[in-house]
């Protein structure tokens, strides 16, 4: 019988360098989930903001990954990504202790928190970009997958923990107050990466122009099938899935009636599908095959997300548990293997632009998704805006299932260069081509997060 992935005695665990990425991982994760619900709860409780205003500071929060990773795709590629994760952790650490600061100094707004959402969403472009290029460079290609899903696994008990965490600080001392625990977090995962020794070459020094870097880096992810499939269809499914997580915390607070604590430990439970799939991955993945965990999984998730909407007014908490658990176990069987599969076929010298591309698809659209879910539920209500945008996730992921990355068995192998034929314009016109007809898309060797 297999040990779980989580016991010690992986070889991971006894890698000084990836312990103390976890360690840092799981720290600032940990603080997060605190400011995951302190931000809305601050802006309801304290500031009497609007379904609008709430979906907005989402919106704040993700716009920096649609103005700032491309080119931040191509700094990455150009320098040392562990002091860049450094100055972005600390960076962050500063923009949310501010809050508490305005707050005790009477002087909180709302234009503060879209402020400090859209500092902290720029940093995060660089610290992303920079750790999931930095990772293929720590642990190497043949333990990607379980590096992998050892640090989502954490964010997800981060996720188990924090909430309750989160609900019991709110509750104790304000909403604006316990964002601290965020602030310490970043401080300590800045300490914890800044520990992380020799690991990391020097990028060659970069003769070509920042565009020409970007453009070749465009090319690579629309030319290669995989690639470019993953990243149009996921980029669709998060403009509707944003819609969700910006209002599923006014939905709970104003049409279901749930405490800031209630909220707090129904996530908490909910997490628990997050960290049974990551130690359920490596074994499902031997099973069903890497293609298969990614193309099925999603629109299952998608589909299972029906429940929150569908939830009854008068006792909501048995769907809403069951129907979390199941999507989170689910969806992360499909976030972990498409990002396992983006990085073990890049080529190490693009890993960073590969990386800013997708995520600027990624979570491009979720400001407008964000914005667009709230602009809606002025409208039509909380419940109908949630339901269609369930039903468009679900649209979203079916070219995925249909498409030749269900086929895959096992981890293909990256190509020694990347083919730079294709001009732009004619990539993004050949890649809605293709994809319309997924089924026969073939082509070279596809978290979100």
């Amino acid at each position: 019988m297999r040990r779980p992935s989580f016991r010690p005695r992986s070889e991971l665990w006894r890698d000084g360098g990836f312990t103390r990425l976890w360690a840092a991982n799981g720290i600032s994760q940990l603080g997060t989930q605190v400011s995951l619900l302190a931000l809305p709860l601050a802006a309801l409780y304290i500031l009497k903001a609007s379904a609008l205003g709430v979906a907005l500071l989402r919106s704040f929060a993700v716009l920096p990954f649609l103005l700032f990773s491309l080119p931040a795709g191509v700094w990455v590629d150009r320098l040392r990504r562990r002091p860049l994760m450094i100055l972005a952790d600390l960076g962050r650490a500063g923009a949310m202790a501010s809050i508490p600061v305005a707050y005790w100094l009477g002087h909180l707004s709302m234009a503060q928190l879209y402020v400090v959402a859209g500092i902290h969403g720029l940093l995060s472009v660089i610290f992303d970009v920079s750790y999931l290029s930095f990772l293929p460079t720590l642990v190497g290609r043949e333990r990607l997958g379980e590096a992998n899903a050892k640090l989502l696994g954490t964010q997800s008990l981060a996720g188990l923990i924090g909430p309750t965490l989160a609900g019991g600080l709110v509750s104790a001392f304000g909403a604006a107050v316990a964002v601290l625990a965020d602030a310490a977090s970043f401080f300590l995962s800045g300490a914890f990466v800044a520990t992380i020794r020799g690991r990391e070459p020097r990028p060659e020094p970069k003769q070509t122009r920042a565009r020409a870097e970007l453009v070749e880096g465009l090319r690579y992810v629309f030319s290669q099938p995989y690639l470019r499939t993953l990243t149009i269809w996921i980029s669709a499914g998060n403009l509707f899935t944003s819609a969700l997580f910006a209002l599923f915390i006014v939905y709970f607070v104003r049409d279901l009636h749930l405490s800031a604590a209630t909220i707090g430990w129904l996530s908490a439970v909910i997490n628990v599908g997050f960290i049974a799939a990551a130690l359920a991955n490596g074994a499902a993945v031997r099973r069903f095959g890497v293609g298969p965990m990614i193309a099925y999984t999603g629109i299952l998730s998608s589909v299972t997300l029906l429940g929150f909407p569908l939830a009854p007014k008068s006792s909501p908490i048995p769907v809403l548990v069951v129907t979390g658990l199941v999507g989170t176990f689910l969806g992360f069987f499909m976030n972990v293997n498409q990002l396992t599969l983006r990085q073990a076929i890049t080529p190490a010298r693009l890993q960073g632009r590969m990386n800013s591309v997708t995520r600027f698809m990624y979570w491009g659209t979720m400001p407008l998704g964000s914005a667009l879910g709230g602009v809606v539920a002025q409208g039509v209500g909380l419940r109908w805006t949630l339901a269609g945008a369930c039903v468009g996730a679900i649209l979203a992921q079916i070219p995925i299932a249909l498409s030749p990355i269900r086929k895959l068995r096992e981890l293909p192998e990256p190509p020694p260069e990347p083919a730079l034929s294709v001009e732009p314009l004619s990539v993004f016109r050949s890649t809605l081509e293709s994809d319309a007809g997924a089924p026969g898309d073939g082509g070279v060797a596809a978290p979100a997060q």
